[in-house]
């Protein structure tokens, strides 16, 4: 799909001569009387939906939200963690205007798009499909993060705009849900999807976004069961574990095609469609920049140990000392640590080469750590991350890899928390979830890879956090299990770098963070849209 991202704008191409009458197409340029009759025209309405439905920076900053990072130059992020936020945070402003910007679109594509005649029926059922899941996707984001919220479903005016009230969520969640059943038959299973078409909307990525938007709700979990079984057993497209966890992020040719992706936001590269953001993501000696997110110690303390025990666990054979032996591989293949051992698979970043990180630990430099609590081209952490390192990238780090905003892992997940919190995870459950995704991480234990009974809900919320970490939606689970206000609240900690043992043991302390569970469950509704809209009501607190 490589014209999937060009930009486009109608209104750029509404060309009027103001001497004709406006009910009369020009013959020299596309109107709005004449624009939706091209096929061409059409696709480029789609593309352009395509292209709005998220983006990077959506998908990156969500991490400095969680537990799983802090960031020392994002501005919002960081009033947001220290509990100061309020309504005229810009982010709260700038997402629900991302968000409401691309419902616009596509009301104004399904409003416009019937009066083609030339692409027939099939086709034009397809592309509605195709761009109301797009806007249901949108209806998801804006009623996680703010509760109650206009649900527009059709193309409004500006005055109307400024005269609408907010929908309870639960109406909007049910609007979702309905749309998402109303756009499956009409679409194409991935098995049916020409390899030309890769990276367009699917029936298995309604699927996905539905057992997403139920799995959040926390009461629908037979639902959530059904949903995922709808997907796992193949009837909507056949989907599997990519054998090798680190080449779904890294590896180019992986990346784009694997059985695991169900939907990525598509990116080619060179200059068509790429992002930057590990520039400043990897570390200063690799050519990393500013360093703009770090993972935490919490994160890191999650990896279980070869043999699935916590760190924690007497047993488990974890030494303070050597602390990234012997533990879950994921951890390699998503944090830089300590004496990494920095592979740049050929790229053209650097060579291959040991990461010191720890103040002192580098024998042949006594110049800056990458570790530092006061210049912004260190960690302040200690970590940094490895995961979505492109050894094909451009200079400074320009990808071209696609990011996955659904992956069959995900549903595995799913499938086993709501099984769990059903009371009917059993060790079939287990290994088609759980251990599969251990096997697959590269677990060859049995005392990991096997039913270990008993409560499992902390096991399958660790599992989660790690096998999705870097994929924004720790912030999501963390707010569903209403569990922010005891992981949101209290310092964020970085690698044992502290020779203070008065300072939580040697752990450094990076950033206080404050969670009210009676306001910030939910966002403060921008103060320029109240001012804007007298409907408009402000949640609790703001």
């Amino acid at each position: 799909m490589k014209t999937l991202y060009k930009s486009f704008s109608i209104a750029a191409l509404v060309l009027i001569a103001g001497c004709r009458k406006l009910d009369i197409a020009p013959t020299d340029a596309y109107s709005e009387l004449n624009f939706w009759n091209t096929d061409a025209n059409v696709y480029n309405a789609l593309n352009n939906n395509y292209s709005l439905m998220y983006n990077s920076g959506l998908y990156f900053n969500a991490e400095a939200l969680s537990d799983n990072a802090y960031s020392q130059t994002n501005a919002d992020a960081i009033q947001i963690a220290s509990g100061t936020a309020n309504a005229q945070t810009p982010k709260f402003a700038g997402d629900w205007a991302y968000y409401y910007s691309t419902i616009k679109s596509c009301n104004q594509f399904l409003a416009n798009v019937d009066k083609n005649t030339t692409l027939g029926a099939t086709n034009l059922a397809r592309l509605k499909a195709e761009v109301r899941f797009i806007r249901a996707f949108e209806d998801f984001n804006l009623t996680k993060w703010y509760g109650d919220v206009p649900l527009v479903n059709n193309d409004i005016s500006q005055e109307e705009a400024k005269n609408i009230a907010r929908t309870p969520k639960a109406d909007v969640v049910n609007f979702i849900l309905g749309e998402l059943d109303a756009i499956l038959p009409p679409l194409p299973s991935k098995d049916q999807l020409p390899a030309a078409e890769n990276g367009r909307i699917t029936k298995g990525a309604v699927l996905a976004l539905k057992a997403r938007v139920l799995l959040y709700q926390g009461n629908r979990m037979a639902d959530v069961v059904t949903v995922c079984e709808s997907l796992m057993s193949g009837a909507n497209g056949t989907y599997s574990l990519n054998p090798n966890y680190s080449n779904l992020f890294s590896d180019p040719a992986t990346n784009k095609n694997n059985p695991e992706t169900i939907l990525s936001l598509q990116y080619v590269p060179a200059t068509t469609r790429t992002w930057s953001d590990y520039w400043d993501f990897a570390p200063n000696s690799v050519g990393g920049r500013v360093n703009a997110q770090a993972p935490t110690q919490e994160l890191v303390n999650d990896y279980v140990m070869l043999n699935g025990k916590t760190i924690t666990d007497p047993a488990s054979g974890y030494d303070e000392t050597n602390p990234y032996v012997n533990r879950d591989p994921r951890l390699t293949a998503t944090i830089v640590y300590d004496r990494y051992n920095w592979n740049n698979g050929g790229g053209v970043n650097g060579t291959s080469k040991i990461i010191y990180i720890k103040p002192g630990s580098d024998p042949t430099r006594p110049g800056p750590d990458e570790y530092s609590s006061g210049r912004q081209s260190s960690s302040p952490t200690g970590y940094y991350w490895r995961k979505y390192f492109d050894p094909s990238a451009l200079a400074n780090f320009v990808s071209g890899n696609n990011l996955h905003l659904f992956r069959y892992a995900e549903i595995l997940l799913d499938y086993a928390e709501a099984k769990n919190s059903l009371g009917q995870m059993d060790a079939t459950v287990w290994n088609k979830t759980i251990g599969a995704l251990r096997a697959r991480a590269g677990f060859s234990d049995q005392a990991a890879l096997n039913f270990p009974g008993g409560d499992l809900t902390n096991v399958i919320r660790r599992e989660r956090r790690v096998e999705l970490a870097l994929e924004g939606l720790r912030i999501d689970d963390i707010r569903r299990w209403k569990i922010a206000e005891n992981v949101l609240n209290g310092y964020v900690h970085g690698a044992k770098f502290s020779s203070d043992p008065a300072t939580d043991n040697g752990y450094i302390r990076v950033q206080q963070r404050r969670f009210d569970p009676n306001r910030d469950y939910l966002w403060a509704i921008p103060s320029g849209d109240l001012s804007l809209d007298p409907k408009l009501t402000q949640n609790p607190g703001y």
